[in-house]
């Protein structure tokens, strides 16, 4: 197999060449590690976002924009789909890496995980990256510094001016968009955590509503969480049947129904403490090859309707 970060990079030359034309920065630390600022000072923008989407999956997975409707309101979606769906979504663009320093605090999406690969994911699919350049997608509010560059330089065990690191608040343009784009992950993902194997899911695709752009980090967070457990839906197409398909779309969780930032409240805001079964997609079609075809779930457009104060 390919390497996901060496694909990926391919992909941060592009983003680095038309910098201005995505509305995006990028600038070296003293450490000659790169920062790509993709919502912090700069704007970004659909495009931009688009092209993160594509680094986080290493270039694995096809990201799409369309205008829909929600609440009588034209609302952008994001759809995305790979044949890829155990690389691309779960050793490369889900966020799995907590990026902290004494001065810094993000979390980390993309192909540098696959470089030290000691989450469960990486065991399930049996993959493992070797590459000497690599990429870190990272939610986070404030400008990377040398420090967490040389945390993610001592992890995948390649030099400090290798590492490229693309910054991004949840409340940005770039924030709503590359979120709705982890539908299909989320699918795959809680379908792998009730012990399905990865490597028997042939095909995923996933849509959400790009949440409008809030005025604060808590408020981003819980909306774009809302677009997908209670706006995302995903086909997903497998090699085998199972009785666990209908455990996968959110509407199966004990808390369902009630806005993200109403559960994060009373949880203080400790995700840690927020039922994993939440972060799903509101709807999932599973369909195994040769064999039967799975619908379960429901959107809730009300509750987006309030979350996203149309």
């Amino acid at each position: 197999m390919e390497s996901l970060n060496r694909m990926a990079i391919e992909l941060v030359d592009e983003a680095l060449e038309y910098a201005e034309e995505l509305n995006i920065g990028g600038y070296d630390l003293d450490n000659e590690a790169t920062v790509l600022d993709f919502g912090l000072e700069f704007d970004g923008g659909i495009e931009a976002g688009l092209l993160l989407t594509e680094i986080q999956t290493a270039g694995m997975a096809t990201p799409s924009h369309q205008l829909g409707e929600l609440g009588g309101a034209p609302i952008p979606y994001v759809e995305l789909s790979t044949d890829q769906p155990a690389l691309s979504l779960l050793c490369s663009q889900k966020a799995g890496w907590e990026l902290t320093t004494e001065d810094f605090e993000g979390l980390g999406s993309g192909p540098a995980r696959a470089l030290v690969a000691e989450e469960s994911e990486f065991r399930r699919v049996g993959y493992t990256d070797a590459f000497d350049l690599t990429s870190l997608a990272i939610e986070t509010e404030q400008e990377p510094t040398e420090a967490a560059a040389e945390q993610v330089a001592d992890l995948a065990e390649v030099e400090t001016s290798s590492v490229f690191l693309l910054a991004y608040p949840t409340a940005s343009l770039v924030g709503s968009l590359t979120n709705a784009a982890r539908t299909a992950e989320l699918a795959t993902f809680r379908l792998s955590e009730l012990g399905y194997d990865p490597m028997d899911i042939v095909s995923a695709t996933g849509r959400a509503p790009v949440a409008p752009v809030a005025d604060d980090e808590q408020t981003a967070i819980a909306r774009t969480n809302d677009a997908i457990a209670y706006g995302g839906t995903a086909h997903l197409t497998v090699r085998e049947d199972a009785d666990i398909f209908d455990s996968v779309p959110s509407t199966a969780a004990e808390g369902h129904g009630r806005p993200f930032g109403e559960i994060f409240d009373d949880l203080e805001w400790d995700f840690a403490e927020v039922p994993s079964d939440l972060f799903a997609p509101a709807k999932v079609t599973i369909d195994v090859v040769g064999g039967p075809t799975y619908v379960y779930g429901e959107t809730d457009e009300q509750l987006l309707v309030e979350s996203f104060g149309l």
